[in-house]
């Protein structure tokens, strides 16, 4: 079925690939951008400007959707970043959160993190707060939780990937390795494309585990 979709992070690293994929599918795709930023949408995509971080500021323009992508977070997140996290992550998932509940979205996709991890706990910490948002905003919610995306300029884990694989044979690390065990571009992508063709009801999560049976490197 043809869905009517609402995109932020459209730039980004997974928007911008995403977006492309969507409307090659036939979905009719809007995509939040700055005036500044128009260049760097890809082709497939109406623009919608707006300003993520103002309450407000592009509900009107989601009026009419059925889907909402909610991709924004700061690039390459460290533990040094907890306050962007606060200020960027979960300021953007609240402006979205409102604007597409007062739009009338029905099913909200949102890109989160494998949860629990043993580090950067403040990252987490947001994400999860951003979920329980969503949750209680009356729209079906997907949440998509890898911990790493591997792909070009992201590939450093590929030297730990044994690791996680010796992991996977251990019973007691097992669970715990599937979860946070590194997914690829090609995979999260597919997650995202299948998230919108098979909305949740009311939520579901799309974990590392299953990210990866969605396509192949």
């Amino acid at each position: 079925m043809k869905r009517k979709i609402f995109i932020t992070g459209g730039t980004g690293y997974l928007g911008s690939r995403l977006i492309p994929m969507l409307a090659q599918r036939g979905h009719d795709v809007r995509a939040l951008t700055r005036k500044n930023s128009t260049g760097k949408l890809p082709e497939g995509a109406t623009v919608c400007f707006g300003d993520a971080l103002e309450m407000n500021s592009y509900t009107e323009q989601v009026r009419g959707t059925d889907t909402f992508i909610h991709l924004i977070g700061v690039a390459h997140p460290n533990p040094a970043k907890a306050k962007q996290f606060r200020e960027i992550d979960l300021v953007s998932a609240q402006v979205a959160v409102a604007a597409a509940r007062d739009a009338g979205v029905k099913h909200f996709i949102y890109l989160s993190v494998a949860q629990p991890a043993p580090i950067m706990h403040e990252y987490l910490a947001v994400r999860a707060e951003c979920e329980t948002l969503i949750r209680a905003s009356g729209m079906a919610g997907t949440f998509v939780r890898p911990f790493y995306v591997l792909g070009p300029g992201h590939r450093w884990p590929y030297l730990v990937l044994p690791i996680f694989w010796v992991c996977a044979l251990i019973p007691a690390k097992r669970e715990g390795a599937r979860r946070l065990a590194p997914v690829t571009l090609p995979q999260t992508l597919a997650a995202l494309v299948w998230a919108v063709e098979n909305p949740a009801d009311p939520v579901q999560i799309l974990d590392a585990s299953r990210i990866r049976e969605f396509a192949s490197t």
